[in-house]
């Protein structure tokens, strides 16, 4: 009996393997209906009540438009996102003072008569679904409801407290536009079209995060920007799936090309004249509501090493300028490196004079060079640190007195050589010189590296890092194009804006790997010439 039960029995479901687990939504916000909006006045504004759980900030005016017939209506809006000025000298005023001079109308006509006669706001538009219309209440418009009508007008009503216009604290310029970018997508949308005066100028609105609903514009020069950069851009972001985007570093981290390499892949600033440069080289640029600090890809290494100085001034000027900031950024790569490797494989390299001198600080040290390194390198970036996080008057102070006071007494307790603060002194000012902060800190990183690489294999270790790393940016790209063009890969006609700046009137043409129509951006016989001898 038992073998023909076991013949006869029910198989047993196997259960599937790699079986996505249940979601779980506890803790989430439930999503907002997505069904039409009710004729019932009462309906509606108790609808909006229990969804926003009678939150102090949402303002509720009802209003009484006509007598006979009777019609009732009522304006709801959020406080704090709103301009008060427009809602009460425009909307509330004109509703109880010309809506009542006007032949009475029906319940059903006057809706068509607020939104195409009476209200003289910019931007008046009809709203179906609850989903829709609370998108726009929590963007600072006003919604006025029409009891008997099954949908409702959305004014454009923006305002609220935002910064203003400023100076630019991370991107100095001693020459050129003062202006930075604000919170306000708006605003830095403004600030753009104002130095672009052109209709090709196009801007895509996106809305990202589920919960938060960022909204977040693209813009672009049509004709001139790659149109499969753009393409690929869109679709990048249309894939994104998250909670939330409170600055522009979330949108960074999910487009980049790669993510695992310490070197930053797209360009961030929060300057317009800067942004508007490179859009007119074909390059895109990504807007998110509520961060000063604007995006453009692709982005190229050489571009971190450029500042806005380098083309308001002379070109001669501004390439001694550049190359010493590539020399820099050199220097706070290897010089506690070089210090490390030469000090204890390579003494023969040093003049007799100055190792002798190097010999006798260090007779005392009873750390190796690299030991000493690392602890000045790691005190160094604590300090460094902690004056970032501190408020202004005591981060400086805590920098500087910090700096003096621990190097010195470190010296004197002979934990290490006056020479290793010297090198790394130098160094973190070689650091500071970079313009672009996310390129300095990956200097940093690779400097703890390459003083490994030393204190194992000296002048060898350091070759076989920077060509490690030298291979690691050739492979890199940004949304398709080559990291380091146009050195890698090697265009001639691109290497005017380098390490190198050539004269304005010579930079003819747009790079072609960026932009790949419309190169041409300027006209020939540019270049200043003195008049011409009229025989006078």
């Amino acid at each position: 009996m038992g073998l023909v039960s076991k013949l006869f029995a029910k198989p047993k479901k196997k259960k599937k393997k790699n079986q996505p687990a249940t979601k779980d939504t506890s803790g989430q916000a439930n999503d907002i209906s997505r069904r039409f909006l009710n004729n019932d006045l009462s309906k509606n504004l108790q609808t909006i009540l229990n969804t926003t759980g009678n939150s102090a900030d949402i303002i509720i005016r009802q209003i009484d438009l006509a007598d006979e017939p009777p019609i009732k209506a009522a304006l709801v809006m959020v406080d704090g996102l709103i301009d008060d000025k427009t809602v009460n000298e425009t909307i509330i005023h004109t509703l109880l003072t010309e809506y009542s001079l006007q032949e009475a109308v029906s319940i059903e006509k006057s809706f068509d008569y607020l939104e195409k006669k009476l209200l003289p706001i910019t931007n008046v538009t009809s709203v179906y679904d609850w989903n829709d219309l609370f998108g726009k209440l929590l963007s600072g418009e006003t919604i006025i409801f029409i009891d008997g009508i099954e949908k409702a007008l959305s004014t454009s009503t923006r305002g609220g407290e935002k910064r203003a216009v400023t100076e630019s604290q991370n991107e100095v310029s001693l020459r050129g536009p003062k202006e930075a970018f604000t919170e306000s997508m708006r605003t830095n949308t403004s600030l753009i079209r104002s130095r672009i005066k052109n209709p090709n100028l196009w801007i895509e609105s996106f809305q990202i995060g589920k919960v938060t609903k960022t909204d977040i514009n693209v813009m672009y020069m049509k004709g001139i920007a790659n149109d499969k950069i753009v393409k690929e851009l869109r679709k990048r972001l249309k894939r994104i799936e998250i909670d939330q985007i409170p600055d522009s570093g979330f949108i960074e981290q999910l487009i980049e090309e790669k993510t695992y390499t310490i070197f930053p892949t797209v360009y961030h600033t929060e300057r317009p004249d800067i942004v508007a440069a490179n859009l007119m080289e074909g390059k895109i640029a990504i807007i998110v509501n509520g961060s000063p600090f604007v995006l453009t890809v692709p982005a190229l290494f050489i571009e971190f090493f450029q500042a806005a100085d380098d083309y308001y001034a002379r070109f001669d000027i501004s390439t001694g300028i550049r190359f010493l900031r590539v020399l820099n950024f050199f220097i706070s790569i290897v010089g506690p490196a070089t210090y490390v490797a030469v000090t204890t494989y390579h003494q023969e390299m040093i003049p007799t004079l100055l190792i002798i001198a190097i010999a006798a600080q260090r007779e005392a040290v009873p750390f190796p060079a690299y030991v000493e390194a690392l602890l000045m390198e790691t005190t160094f970036e604590i300090l460094r640190e902690a004056g970032v996080r501190l408020p202004k008057a005591v981060g400086q102070a805590v920098s500087i007195v910090g700096a003096l006071v621990i190097g010195q007494a470190a010296i004197q307790a002979g934990i290490v050589s006056p020479a290793m603060v010297i090198v790394v002194s130098i160094t973190a000012i070689a650091n500071f010189a970079t313009p672009s902060f996310s390129m300095a800190i990956s200097a940093r990183v690779i400097r703890f590296g390459l003083m490994t690489l030393a204190a194992v294999m000296g002048f060898y270790g350091i070759i076989t890092g920077l060509m490690m790393m030298t291979l690691h940016l050739c492979s890199l790209r940004s949304f398709g194009v080559p990291y380091m063009e146009p050195l890698a890969p090697l265009m001639i006609k691109n290497m005017g804006d380098t390490i190198i700046r050539i004269p304005l009137w010579k930079m003819k043409s747009r790079p072609k790997l960026i932009s790949q129509k419309n190169i041409i951006r300027q006209g020939d016989n540019q270049q200043p010439r003195p008049p011409e001898d009229n025989g006078s």
